[in-house]
Order: C-alpha cells, then sequence, then structure tokens
C-alpha cells in the first residue's frame, strides 16, 4: 500500500475487529511452521519453533473466525473501503497455510489421519474463496473504488490465493484418490499458478510504473512493498512441489516437462526477488516506517521466499540456496517475533492502528 486516499481517524481499539486484515497475523504465523519444515538442514529447537507457530496459527485463526461468525455483517461490510476490501484475499491465504501447517507440522500433534483430515476440508474452502476474492476484489476496484494514487502493494493481495492454493494443493495430490480425481488436481494447481502469476506480474509492473513516476509516498504505507516478494516466493515453492506432485500422474514425457518449470522457472524468478527485497529493503530502511498492522508484511512474504529457495535447495543439490534458506528462516523468525511483539503491545494499549 504504497498511497492511500486521506481517511477520517479512527478511535484506537483494544479489540480484534472482525476484518480481513487481521488475518495477515495468521498467514505470518503459520508460515514459520511450514518454512521451517521445508528448510533443508534442519537444526536444534527447530521442531518446537514450528510446532508452536502451528498452534499459535490454529488460536489466531479460530478467533478470527469466531469474530466473523458473530459480526458477519460487519466482516463483510468492507467491500466500499479501497484499502481493506484487498484484505480479503488474506482469509482464504490464512486458511490454506494453516492447512499446510497442520498437514506439515502439525500432524505429530494429531496424528497423519487428521492433519490431511483437517487439509482436505481448509484447502478446497480457501482455494474457493481465493478464487472469489481473484474476481470480485479486482472488480469492486474497476468499479466501485475511487481516489487513491495508482498501484499499491495491497493490489496483489487478491490475487494471490490462487497460487497458495496451487503450493498447499501439491502437498494434497500424494492424499488424493488415485485416477481422474489426481490428475485434475494436479491440473488445477498448475491452472491457478498461472492465474495468479500473470496477474501479479501485471499488478507488479504497475507498481514499478507508480514507483518510477512518483513520489513513494508516507512511511506508514512502505512496508506493503515487501507483498511484491509474495508472489515470487510462493509460485517458485508451487512450481517445485507441483513439479514434484506430477510425477505418475500427468501422462508420459508431460510429467517430466512440468517437472523442470521449477528449476527452469525458479532461479530466474527467485534472481528477481533477491531484487525486488533489495530496493523493499532500501526504501523501508529510508522511510522507517512506524509500527502498524501493516508489517506483518515483513512475514507471510519472507517466508514464501524462504519455501521457494528450500525448494530450490532441495531439487538442485545446491549448498548456497540451503544456506541462504536458513538465513532467510533467522530473519522470518525476528521479524515475526518483532511484529508479534507490537501487536500485542498495540492491541494492550489500545493504540495500534490499521494499515495505511
Amino acid at each position: 500500500m504504497l498511497l492511500a486516499p486521506p481517511r477520517p481517524v479512527h478511535k484506537p481499539t483494544r479489540t480484534i475487529q472482525p476484518a480481513p486484515n487481521w488475518f495477515a497475523s495468521v498467514m505470518g504465523t503459520g508460515i514459520l511452521a511450514t518454512a521451517a519444515a521445508s528448510l533443508p538442514w534442519q537444526f536444534p529447537g527447530l521442531r518446537p519453533i514450528a510446532l508452536t507457530a502451528w498452534i499459535l496459527s490454529v488460536v489466531f485463526l479460530a478467533a478470527l473466525l469466531t469474530g466473523v461468525l458473530r459480526r458477519p455483517r460487519t466482516a463483510l461490510g468492507h467491500g466500499g473501503d479501497p484499502v481493506l476490501a484487498h484484505f480479503y484475499g488474506a482469509p482464504p491465504m490464512a486458511l490454506l497455510t494453516v492447512g499446510a501447517a497442520t498437514l506439515l507440522v502439525g500432524r505429530d500433534v494429531i496424528g497423519p489421519t487428521a492433519a490431511v483430515a483437517a487439509d482436505w476440508v481448509l484447502w478446497p474452502v480457501g482455494t474457493a474463496l481465493g478464487l472469489v476474492s481473484a474476481v470480485a476484489v479486482p472488480f469492486l476496484q474497476f468499479t466501485r473504488h475511487t481516489g487513491g494514487d495508482g498501484a499499491t502493494g495491497a493490489w496483489l493481495i487478491p490475487v494471490v490465493p490462487p497460487m497458495v492454493s496451487a503450493s498447499t494443493g501439491a502437498l494434497l495430490v500424494p492424499h488424493a484418490p488415485a485416477g481422474q480425481f489426481r490428475l485434475t488436481l494436479v491440473l488445477g494447481c498448475w491452472a491457478m499458478f498461472g492465474l495468479s502469476l500473470v496477474a501479479s506480474f501485471v499488478v507488479l509492473t504497475l507498481i514499478w510504473q507508480r514507483l518510477a513516476a512518483r513520489p513513494v509516498g508516507p512511511a506508514a504505507t512502505i512496508p506493503a512493498l515487501w507483498i511484491g516478494l509474495g508472489p515470487f516466493g510462493q509460485s517458485i515453492t508451487a512450481a517445485n512441489l507441483l513439479g514434484d506432485a506430477g510425477h505418475g500422474v500427468l501422462p508420459a514425457h508431460y510429467d517430466r516437462a512440468f517437472a523442470l518449470v521449477g528449476a527452469v522457472y525458479g532461479v530466474p524468478a527467485w534472481g528477481f526477488a533477491v531484487l525486488w527485497a533489495g530496493l523493499a529493503a532500501a526504501v523501508t530502511l529510508h522511510t522507517r516506517p512506524s509500527f502498524s498492522l501493516g508489517w506483518w508484511s515483513f512475514t507471510f512474504p519472507v517466508g514464501t521466499v524462504v519455501t521457494g529457495t528450500s525448494a530450490l535447495a532441495a531439487h538442485l543439490g545446491s549448498a548456497m540456496f540451503a544456506l541462504v534458506a536458513v538465513a532467510l528462516y533467522v530473519a522470518l523468525l525476528a521479524a515475526w517475533v518483532i511484529v508479534a511483539a507490537g501487536t500485542a503491545r498495540g492491541l494492550r494499549t489500545g493504540a495500534l492502528p490499521r494499515p495505511a
């Protein structure tokens, strides 16, 4: 969210309102668990961190869903808000992230059968809501929203969920019935990969043009620049996971062709992700934004780069990628601690501003 139209000042609150932006905390917490499970080098203490992150993500998701069920009109009433409307892509990604974390980490607590069953509930719901957000939010943006000053990082949020569905759906392929069902799942995930990737490239191009043509905007809007990492990290993860999932499912020759996409696409995309991270970090250090809920943008997008880097390390046998993945995870963990502490402090004092 690089620049937002003027809006009235909101009174501080000590309660979590049923607004979609709060689901970013679930995404940022759940990715700690899934990223830990994907690391090529497992070090002491990593599994307890992953388990704690999974438990917290489940608790956060349950609390937020309870708030939505209690006040559905409030939760669903942000479609006309040109800022909050984009965050309707966050609840689907929260469901998908918790489902993947349950499958990869939560199985150690609840057992593999229950973990698979839980993900089979969360993945279809998250996927359906994500596809709706990818269409409905841009439609609202095209037809109802006015004002603003060009493309922002928030524009990516509603179009990224199908990519998260693609990567998390790949984890379910071995647990799907063999035959046409499994083939349809793989092909559907690849289709969502393309849907989200192309839409993300369009939005990222507009964001770059906006940054090049105009000032970067108020400091409070800068954290959203980090959202640009999400499409790259998640697409690298999805391409590699789907490449593995397609073995023995796609017709002969095609499974090998799709398997190559993970590396052939992933390494160049990783390079651009590094460039985007450098630009986002430079602008962030230059503007020094004050704390807000927008700081959760420092967590989930970085986590997707961790999983993408880990996937490249595993598939290419690269020690360099393995080392970078571990270093990025340490940075992710530090960012989560800072943002979670700031959120807790803001709730306690009643001075937590919403994203700009």
